[in-house]
């Protein structure tokens, strides 16, 4: 998993709605990146959701705001306009910049180990770099993670 120090790797990804995102489109701003499992599922939609409430006072603190998934454009465009996301979700069918922030691993649930997304959110600085890394996400206040801890 990337750290606090690194740079964010070189990528190509399309949002949900058809964008190409770079990393070019980081660069000169304070980005919150969170990776979550799945579109649509209980605590993934808890935490975009929170972050969808909390937006204008996160962008009244600089960031920006993006959040990826390897689920297809068409379930990331059906998750945002369903809930009205005020941000881009990259699509990242490919797991492209999901391995190579690390974040694609072993998962339990109810006592089975599977392969998955684990759920953490990186904070870049302007200059791309990680400034924090939050593994342990609460879905229902995330703001509070992001903003106070």
């Amino acid at each position: 998993m990337l750290k606090v120090g690194d740079k964010l790797p070189d990528f190509s990804c399309l949002d949900d709605k058809g964008n190409i995102i770079t990393q070019n489109d980081f660069v000169g701003k304070k980005v919150v990146l969170f990776f979550y499992p799945r579109a649509n599922t209980p605590g993934c939609t808890a935490q975009a959701c929170n972050l969808s409430e909390n937006y204008e006072k996160l962008t009244s603190n600089g960031y920006a705001i993006f959040g990826v998934s390897a689920d297809t454009i068409k379930n990331q465009a059906s998750f945002s306009n369903k809930f009205g996301f005020p941000y881009p979700l990259l699509a990242d069918t490919k797991k492209v910049l999901i391995e190579s922030f690390g974040v694609w691993g072993f998962k339990k649930f109810m006592g089975k180990e599977y392969e998955g997304i684990i759920r953490t959110t990186f904070v870049l600085d302007e200059n791309a770099i990680i400034v924090r890394v939050i593994d342990n996400v609460k879905t229902k206040d995330h703001t509070s993670q992001i903003l106070y801890d």
